[in-house]
């Protein structure tokens, strides 16, 4: 059993002693000490962004923070299901104060955190957390009157802006997608990227697409980290289907490894580094 303060969240096991483990004692503490650091520097804007994983205890700890914010006076915008780059992109599009995401990322399901963003949809600074982590220390809270407790809102269309946004992008040329007629494997590792990328790849004009462990249930089928000794199946599967391409997600889907269409690994350390080779290639000079 473990709980981990860092600057950019707090990330524990579920279950155990309060103090030792991620308990629903100190989800409820680090989030009002998030809550009051956020009111202290926020303004007028009282506005918090959340989403979470599939992970068994999601739902769980999103009631715990949802409650706790409202009653420091915060009104949530709840995506539910979701993926960090969504949660990150919507505080920017709802113009929010902040967010927090509810995933342990790659970690086992026994696993849960608490990541937290500031206004620009950025983890926040070393300062910032610094500052919060002194908050909950001294437990030094102020919760709102009845008058003027938090709303909550359930926000739908956050996944649809995420990928409008990305077609708009002028690199992405969707008709070429389109013309090619990939076949994809998707492993989704049991979480939301059972959700979010096939979505994507639909609107990328990719219809054929096989999904395994696409049932949101957050019983990961094999270890989540998008390691090689983990994606035997997933290589497996490309050759099987005689796929175009395999892709893999961790359970928050901020992560991302290819399989080429031989069956072999593209390995995760590469696909940002071939992204960025084709961003800058297209684009010279800083970007």
């Amino acid at each position: 059993m473990a709980l981990i303060k860092s600057i950019s969240g707090i990330r524990g096991t579920i279950g155990g002693k309060p103090g030792d483990t991620l308990s629903p004692l100190d989800v409820v503490r680090f989030t009002a000490a998030y809550g009051t650091w956020l009111l202290s520097r926020a303004g007028d804007n009282k506005k918090v962004v959340i989403g979470r994983d599939g992970r068994i205890s999601g739902e769980l700890v999103q009631r715990l923070v949802i409650s706790t914010l409202n009653a420091l006076g915060i009104d949530v915008l709840d995506l539910g299901l979701s993926t960090t780059p969504t949660v990150e992109m919507a505080v920017v599009f709802e113009k929010a104060a902040g967010g927090i995401i509810l995933t342990a990322s790659h970690n086992p399901k026994e696993w849960n955190a608490l990541k937290l963003l500031n206004e620009q949809g950025e983890f926040i600074s070393g300062a910032d957390g610094a500052a919060l982590l002194d908050i909950a220390a001294k437990e030094d809270f102020n919760f709102a009157s009845v008058d003027k407790l938090g709303s909550h809102t359930i926000l739908e269309n956050a996944l649809d802006k995420h990928i409008e946004a990305i077609l708009a992008y002028p690199l992405v040329d969707v008709a070429a997608i389109k013309k090619h007629k990939f076949r994809i494997v998707l492993d989704a590792i049991n979480s939301t990227g059972a959700i979010a990328v096939p979505a994507l790849l639909k609107a990328l004009g990719v219809k054929d697409v096989v999904v395994l462990n696409g049932e949101v249930n957050g019983k990961f089928a094999h270890n989540p980290e998008p390691l090689p000794q983990h994606l035997t199946e997933l290589c497996n599967e490309v050759n099987k289907q005689k796929a175009h391409l395999g892709i893999a997600v961790d359970p928050d889907v901020d992560r991302l490894c290819f399989v080429c269409e031989d069956g072999s690994l593209f390995g995760e350390e590469y696909t940002l580094v071939a992204v960025a080779d084709y961003v800058l290639r297209e684009r010279k000079g800083n970007t």
